[in-house]
C-alpha cells in the first residue's frame, strides 16, 4: 500500500521558492510607503505653490523669507512669519492656505526681490525622476541631493 505524502526534497524546494519570492517582493512593498510619503510631500508643496501664486496676485510680489526657510506674509498686516502646521497662510481675514505644511517638510526662499520663489522638500526616494525634472525646471544651480524643487514658473 502506497502512502500519499510529500518527500523532504519536495518540501525543501517549495520552501526555497517561497523564500525567493519573499526576498524579491518585500523590498518593493517597503518602498511603497516611502513613495506614498514622497507623493504627499510633493502634493503639499504644490498646494503651497498655489497659495503663493494667489498671494502674488493680490500683492504683485511673493512674500519674503526669514532666511531660515519660513515665509513672512501672515498676521494682521502680513509682516509675521507664517505658522507651520497649526496655522494658516493669510493676511488679516484673507486666507491663502488653511493649514500650512510643517517647517520640516519644506524650505522657502524668495528670489529676485519677490518676483520668484523656490520651495524645496527632501524626498525619501532619492531615485525619484521628478527630482531631476524639478532641478532642470527651476534652474537650481547648486541642488541638494534628494531635494524636490518647485518654483514660480
Amino acid at each position: 500500500m502506497k502512502k500519499n505524502a510529500f518527500t523532504l526534497l519536495e518540501l525543501l524546494v517549495v520552501i526555497s521558492i517561497l523564500g525567493i519570492l519573499v526576498a524579491v517582493i518585500l523590498p518593493n512593498l517597503v518602498g511603497v510607503r516611502a513613495r506614498a510619503r514622497d507623493s504627499a510631500l510633493k502634493n503639499d508643496i504644490r498646494q503651497l505653490k498655489t497659495a503663493l501664486r494667489m498671494y502674488y496676485n493680490d500683492n504683485q510680489k511673493y512674500p519674503p523669507s526669514d532666511g531660515s526657510g519660513n515665509i513672512i506674509g501672515c498676521g494682521a498686516t502680513g509682516a509675521s512669519v507664517c505658522p507651520n502646521n497649526d496655522g494658516s497662510f493669510g493676511i488679516g481675514t484673507l486666507l491663502y492656505m488653511k493649514e500650512m505644511p510643517t517647517s520640516e517638510e519644506y524650505s522657502y526662499s524668495s528670489v529676485s526681490d519677490g518676483d520668484d520663489f523656490l520651495l524645496s522638500t527632501l524626498l525619501e526616494n532619492a531615485s525619484d525622476s521628478d527630482i531631476e525634472d524639478s532641478i532642470a525646471h527651476c534652474l537650481v544651480e547648486t541642488p541638494i541631493a534628494s531635494n524636490y524643487y518647485v518654483c514660480a514658473d
